[in-house]
């Protein structure tokens, strides 16, 4: 991510839309700590590639089950 788009943290030019820079931080924060479980936890580090990609197909436009699911239980009262 860093030699395609820069540094998120640091607002890289190539980024235009603060939300893709916020999105794409978050991205590099889940691969950090991947990084750190790995060796630990597999099940947490899995967990932590699945946020990475999460955050990156909220800048391509990729909308998951799990999105929408999310989407329906914040805005919408359900079962009331």
């Amino acid at each position: 991510l860093f030699p395609r788009c820069g540094d998120p943290l640091g607002g890289s030019p190539s980024l235009t839309q603060s939300r893709h820079s916020q999105h794409l931080g978050a991205c590099a924060e889940a691969l950090a700590r991947f990084r750190r479980e790995r060796r630990r936890d597999l099940a947490l580090a899995a967990e932590q590639l699945r946020l990475a990609r999460r955050e990156l197909g909220r800048i391509t436009g990729h909308v998951g089950t799990e999105d929408v699911l999310d989407i329906i239980f914040r805005d919408f009262c359900i079962g009331k």
